[in-house]
C-alpha cells in the first residue's frame, strides 16, 4: 500500500474489491451512516467497475486513503463482502484513480485560467 504524507499523518492508498453482484450490499455499508464520526462518506472513497479500470469486469473496486485508525475500521466494516487487493492489483487501480483525479484538476485549472 503506498502512503501519501500530509499534515495530518500518513495516509495509505487502500484498494478493496467485492463481486460485482454484491455492489448494492458493498454500496449500502460505503454509505451507511455519513454523519458518524467514522464513515465512509466523511473519509471519502471511490468505487469503480473492473472493467472501467482495465481489471476483473466481474468486480468492483473501491479505492480510499486512509490513516491506520480508519484502515482498521474499514477492514472491518467491509469484512465478508470486500476483500483487500492484491498489491499489484492495489497498486494499478491507485494509479488509475490517480490518473482520473489528476487529468481532472487540469482540466478544471483549463476551465478558471490556471
Amino acid at each position: 500500500m503506498a502512503g501519501k504524507v500530509s499534515k495530518r499523518g500518513v495516509f495509505l492508498n487502500l484498494v478493496f474489491e467485492a463481486p460485482i453482484a454484491d455492489k448494492a450490499k458493498t454500496t449500502a455499508i460505503l454509505e451507511a451512516d455519513p454523519y458518524a464520526e467514522k464513515s465512509f462518506s466523511r473519509n471519502g472513497y471511490k468505487v469503480k467497475d473492473g472493467i472501467l479500470l482495465g481489471q476483473d469486469k466481474e468486480k468492483i473496486y473501491i479505492f480510499l486513503r486512509a490513516g491506520d485508525e480508519f484502515a482498521a475500521f474499514a477492514k472491518e466494516k467491509l469484512a465478508g463482502v470486500a476483500a483487500l487487493s492484491k498489491q499489484e492489483v492495489a497498486n494499478a487501480v491507485a494509479n488509475k484513480i490517480e490518473e482520473e483525479e489528476s487529468s481532472a484538476e487540469v482540466g478544471f485549472g483549463s476551465i478558471f485560467g490556471d
